[in-house]
């Protein structure tokens, strides 16, 4: 079993920044493939931010391209989400995700519990 646990949501003014990290713990699988965050506004469906493989490869959504930078401490499991720039559209919680594999056959998707970032106007 995997588990997730976010941190660095808060508060912030327009044009402030943040960062977020997420580290993974557990036993009994092999590696981390795939990290990512994504995001749920009240009322909308959650959408991909960014995702980074293990080898650092990463994709952002467009609307962050520019503003966040993802990054990843493999030895530590630990995802990070840098956000400059914060937007008041940026306002949601924050999901990470983590591609788990087990063994050569099984790997899982987990999500960690969210963090909640508002930004003010």
């Amino acid at each position: 079993q995997v588990q997730l646990v976010e941190s660095g949501g808060g508060l912030v003014q327009a044009g402030g920044s943040l960062r977020l990290s997420c580290v993974a713990s557990g036993t009994g699988f092999r590696w981390i493939s795939d990290m990512g965050w994504y995001r749920q506004a009240p009322g909308r469906q959650r959408d991909l931010v960014a995702t980074v493989t293990m080898s650092g490869y990463t994709n952002y959504a467009d609307s962050v391209k520019g503003r966040f930078t993802i990054s990843r401490d493999n030895a530590k499991n630990t995802v990070y989400l840098q956000m400059n720039r914060l937007q008041p559209e940026d306002t949601a919680l924050y999901f990470c995700k983590a591609d788990v594999v087990h063994t050569t056959t099984s790997r899982d998707d987990y999500w960690g519990q969210g963090t909640q970032v508002t930004v003010s106007s």
